[in-house]
């Protein structure tokens, strides 16, 4: 049997979650773990709908600081430490989207969205 979250306590719990990073980071990675971008998430971290967590930066584009072709994501706290990976990263349907995954050292990298959705 499959555990299932009502709304009331999705919502709660990303709101939790948006509240544990605001002002972290969202690091964009390659499949080995090299860090292609960083976005600074804004002091409030984003917005809640229900079990949907839009995330909200500094800046929407930032150069990026090495090449290579982005495969996943994470969120690290104001601190720097890493509790949410493993997002997906892509151009469209992906946890992450950016205008695209192929990235060269210098250039500009524009996300397109960004949402964390609360699991089932």
């Amino acid at each position: 049997m499959a555990v299932t979250y009502n709304a009331a306590v999705k919502t709660a719990r990303m709101t939790a979650t948006r509240d544990h990073f605001a002002n972290g980071t969202l690091e964009i990675l390659t499949a080995a773990d090299a860090v292609l971008a960083t976005f600074g998430l804004d002091a409030a971290g984003g917005t809640i709908s229900g079990a949907v967590w839009t995330l909200v930066f500094d800046n929407s584009t930032v150069a990026a600081g090495a090449s290579g072709t982005a495969a996943k994501a994470q969120i690290k706290t104001s601190g720097g430490t890493a509790h949410l990976t493993g997002l997906t990263v892509g151009t469209s349907g992906s946890d992450i989207n950016l205008d695209s995954v192929s990235i060269t050292s210098g250039q500009n990298v524009t996300l397109s969205s960004a949402t964390v959705t609360h699991a089932a």
